[in-house]
């Protein structure tokens, strides 16, 4: 018999958490949120690839660290941790896990090329108004309901 879980919150009362975080990262750090730099201040691969740096004098490791820090404190508190693959009848878990590797190494090659992830530029440049950032959010939502019809079948 399966934990007992929570029910996952109301997205509206989230967007409106998440967006007071983005404000109060502008008013603490002076900077918006995004996770891709991490890496590249991780491996010297970015504007501190000149000087050795510990990690956690870099706003943005500091950040995802917090951020798996409290995903992992939000699932426990919700009862949802648990080991499984997550797929649909017609895929099993080899090829799941391939795909979804495959699809966080493009992303992460991608969010990288475009100087910013998916916080980088639709949270924070949104926010600042910024005409690449907007551009992106639609074609990121445009994509992501295309590709949804072409995988919808692998789910049901």
């Amino acid at each position: 018999m399966a934990a007992e879980t929570s029910p996952h919150g109301h997205p509206y009362r989230w967007g409106v958490v998440l967006g007071l975080i983005l404000l109060a990262a502008f008013v603490v750090a002076g900077r918006g949120l995004g996770v891709s730099g991490a890496f590249g201040a991780l491996v010297g691969a970015g504007p501190e690839r000149d000087r050795i740096m510990n990690p956690l004098d870099s706003w943005i490791v500091v950040e995802v660290i917090g951020l798996i820090l409290g995903a992992l404190l939000s699932a426990a508190l919700a009862g949802r941790i648990h080991r499984s693959v997550d797929r649909g009848p017609r895929i099993d878990n080899a090829t799941r896990l391939l795909a979804a590797f495959g699809g966080g190494a493009l992303v992460g090659f991608a969010s990288r090329l475009a100087r910013g992830c998916t916080s980088g530029q639709g949270l924070t440049g949104g926010a600042l108004q910024s005409a690449g950032g907007w551009l992106f959010l639609i074609t990121l939502f445009a994509g992501a309901y295309a590709t949804a019809r072409l995988v919808r079948k692998e789910w049901t």
